[in-house]
């Protein structure tokens, strides 16, 4: 175990300096003053109790800088990733290796949401039902048994020859509306149980986001807690949390959980003598009147405030209709309770479903914006808190815990004011690490002349000429980043036929075999909408253009954003400048990251908005950018790639 007292005058930044254990046993570790500055920083967080905002530039090592004083804290500190995977590596390679060298004898538990879990007892009743499968889904089903004999963790992410949007996930995991409890047969062989019980004994415990405000959401409800009390929560990837913690403290109800429980209460009648003569009717009854709301609401926008559906007499029936039906089986449910463990479950979450629908429905104060969406084949209906900080604060508040929040993008042009806004944080402490990267050698920002409004009807393909150059001059090895899948499409459109190398474009294949084969392909350009702006990590050669084709303001359809600039204007405060900029100031930082990678990487940032340029708002949006030259002229960008490939002029 390392003893603190050995380092000079007590201080964690010296165990990651020059001299300390990190860099004496890691090979190509890089002592990095940033780093030793966010893990001081850290650590008196953690012993003061206090909220912290670190943002920490690519490369600065903070996965090791938050980890060194959580494990020398002596507290039970909560570590919540923005990813499942992201979450994976932080467990199996980032603190393994800390512990190590810091030879910590401590507890660590891994924890993610009960559907990344095999549920023994839906397994069995999935096998039990025979259903006939297609000949993928049967073999699938197959492989899940072979694996449930012989996995300890039960974790899905092991699986990985099963993908993970095979329908057959959702028939062999469980939700906490069909969980059977302690009642369940196989509870004493329960996965979820098991992790949740080495979470509540350990001293660190590794948790997603998701995981960590279900958990904080639901424990405000009083359902209990799932995550064991800690004296610090350390937030990676914070600049995501805004958003999610607006799903968890929104009630929702959707057609797919009302579908899944009409097909388990007909399933649950399996054996239990006039349970289907009962249940049938109504069950049929209940799914028809889904289908008739979705219908209904075919003439409306994907997504809108609920007012919408209420303006509309056949989408208002349909949903009294929905609501009637869903009460009654509710009741028919709850003769049955007493018959057998599965229908007292269906009959608790028919009444919590029923209660939460009034709820969405009934809903009139000005604390939640009400809105609905739709897919394919479905339907969702949410109540979301208007203003995220008052739930935020309070959550904090019962904790009495150190909140550490980090990303490489939390600030705007170095403020932290709007991600502070968000959740509350008064007066938190801040701290601004820039990159140790050579920006000024390494990268080159690119801003084409002459491209159009971005409003203009040929904006992809005024967009895709400027940028062919840029394309011929890298050989490839490109990121195409679209705020839109529309000009996602348009962009793969026009590409086809008019560059030499394999094109990857989101959505014909899962992300991360896109990644996969454009790293293998060494010259591909790959074309990605909003989840390939964040998250992605594609160092070295295979990637040396980053284009974006236009600010990332958000969509101007989302209810709950126009309903938050709405309340924000009230307030006396520009929601343009006090919200929309800086929500897409983040969100660019977040895709101009995924161009340089490490110290080794080249590269150049095309970025085509002409607003840079125009509009006097442009200057924030590069003022926030890592700190690279910046050419109008394509001659800039060819000469940065002759320097690349050893063929500049030499000057006399």
């Amino acid at each position: 175990m390392i003893d603190l007292d050995d380092t000079e005058s007590d201080d964690i930044g010296a165990l990651l300096g020059a001299d300390g254990p990190f860099a004496r046993e890691l090979p190509n570790f890089a002592p990095r003053l940033a780093q030793q500055a966010m893990a001081r920083a850290v650590q008196q967080a953690i012993a003061g109790r206090d909220t912290l905002i670190a943002e920490a530039g690519t490369g600065t090592g903070k996965t090791f800088a938050y980890l060194v004083p959580a494990l020398l804290s002596g507290e039970r500190v909560i570590i919540s990733t923005g990813t499942k995977t992201l979450q994976d590596q932080l467990y199996f390679r980032d603190l393994p290796k800390v512990r190590s060298v810091l030879g910590a004898r401590l507890k660590t538990a891994l924890l993610k949401g009960r559907a990344n879990y095999l549920c023994l007892y839906r397994l069995d009743q999935t096998v039990r039902e025979g259903a006939s499968y297609e000949r993928t889904q049967a073999a699938q089903l197959a492989t899940i048994r072979a694996w449930s004999a012989r996995t300890r963790r039960g974790d899905r992410m092991e699986l990985a020859e099963v993908p993970e949007e095979s329908p057959l996930w959702p028939r062999v995991t469980s939700t906490p509306e069909n969980c059977l409890g302690v009642e369940c047969p196989f509870f004493d062989d329960c996965h979820v149980v098991k992790a949740r019980r080495e979470a509540l004994e350990a001293d660190v415990v590794v948790v997603n986001h998701h995981l960590l405000f279900a958990d904080l959401a639901l424990k405000q409800e009083g359902f209990g807690e799932i995550l064991p009390g800690a004296a610090a929560f350390i937030l990676d990837e914070a600049h995501q949390i805004p958003e999610l913690a607006g799903q968890f403290f929104s009630q929702s109800i959707s057609a797919r959980q009302l579908t899944e429980l009409a097909q388990d209460a007909l399933a649950e009648c399996n054996g239990i003598t006039g349970a289907i003569g009962l249940l049938l009717e109504p069950v049929e009854a209940l799914q028809e009147a889904l289908r008739k709301l979705r219908l209904a609401m075919d003439a409306l926008p994907s997504r809108g405030a609920f007012q919408q559906l209420e303006d509309r007499a056949d989408v208002r029936e349909s949903l009294h209709d929905l609501r009637e039906l869903l009460a009654t089986l509710a009741e028919l449910l709850a003769s049955q309770a007493e018959r057998s463990r599965g229908f007292a479950n269906l009959h608790e979450r028919a009444e919590l479903f029923t209660e939460r629908l009034d709820r969405i429905v009934e809903s009139h104060g000005d604390q939640d914006v009400r809105w609905y969406e739709t897919f394919p084949r479905g339907f969702a209906l949410y109540a979301t808190p208007l203003d995220l900080a008052v739930p935020m604060r309070g959550l904090r508040e019962r904790t009495q815990a150190a909140w550490i929040h980090t990303s490489a993008t939390l600030s705007v042009a170095g403020n932290f004011d709007h991600f502070a806004r968000q959740l509350g944080l008064d007066d938190p402490r801040t701290l601004s690490l820039g990159s140790p990267f050579d920006y000024a050698r390494q990268g080159l920002c690119y801003l084409p002349q002459g491209l159009p409004d971005p409003n203009a009807r040929d904006y992809t393909e005024q967009v895709i000429e400027s940028v062919l150059p840029v394309l011929h001059a890298s050989n490839g090895r490109a990121f195409l980043l679209f705020t839109s899948h529309r000009a996602l499409r348009r962009a793969a459109e026009l590409l086809q036929d008019k560059v030499p190398w394999p094109l990857f474009v989101q959505g014909t294949a899962p992300r991360p075999r896109l990644l996969e084969e454009f790293r293998a392909s060494g010259h591909g350009v790959l074309l990605g909408a909003a989840s390939f702006w964040e998250g992605v990590d594609v160092a070295g050669e295979a990637l040396s253009v980053v284009v974006i084709d236009k600010l990332p303001f958000a969509a101007p359809d989302d209810p709950v954003l126009m309903a938050r600039l709405a309340a924000l204007e009230q307030s006396g405060i520009n929601p343009f400048m006090g919200w929309q900029i800086p929500s897409a100031v983040i969100a660019l930082k977040q895709g101009a990251g995924r161009l340089i990678r490490d110290v080794h990487d080249r590269g150049v940032l095309v970025l085509c908005d002409p607003r840079l340029t125009t509009k006097g708002y442009g200057k924030l949006f590069l003022a926030s950018l890592p700190p690279m030259p910046r050419s109008r002229e394509l001659a800039g960008v060819q000469a940065f790639f002759d320097v690349a490939n050893g063929t500049a002029m030499v000057a006399n």
